[in-house]
């Protein structure tokens, strides 16, 4: 039987603060926390660091950084099955007026996944995010 294949989501939000404070904001343990309604976060800005979101219920490690436009972390969480492997997060940051048009790229997501991750974000990350940072009209 072949396996099911992996799933990915893109979403965009625009939002009122520029590429650079946005980069800095995610890869900031407070800011981050912030992003996520206060929830906890652990992480370093640098390539190879482990982190943790979510109060940890999210983990994973920094790949890229490509100041400002553009981070990318392996990313799992409580959910996946200890077979699963890493999902992959891409964000692409880019200028839009004085803001940021954030892309959120995830990838490899376990099989049926993609919705239940799809209003995570909305409901986890993007509202917060919303209120903390502003959006552009």
């Amino acid at each position: 039987m072949r396996p099911k294949p992996r799933e990915s989501i893109e979403l965009t939000e625009r939002f009122a603060t520029p590429p650079t404070k946005l980069f800095s904001m995610w890869l900031h343990p407070v800011w981050h926390g912030k992003f996520t309604g206060g929830a906890e976060a652990v992480m370093e800005p640098k390539v190879g660091e482990l982190y943790s979101a979510w109060d940890g219920y999210i983990e994973g490690a920094v790949l890229v950084l490509e100041e400002p436009h553009r981070i990318v972390q392996s990313w799992r969480t409580a959910d996946f099955a200890a077979t699963d492997k890493d999902s992959r997060l891409e964000l692409l940051l880019e200028a839009d007026g004085e803001g940021t048009r954030l892309t959120l790229r995830h990838t490899e997501l376990p099989p049926g996944t993609s919705g239940t991750y799809t209003q995570g974000w909305e409901d986890h990350y993007f509202v917060h995010m919303r209120e903390v940072l502003g959006v552009l009209p």
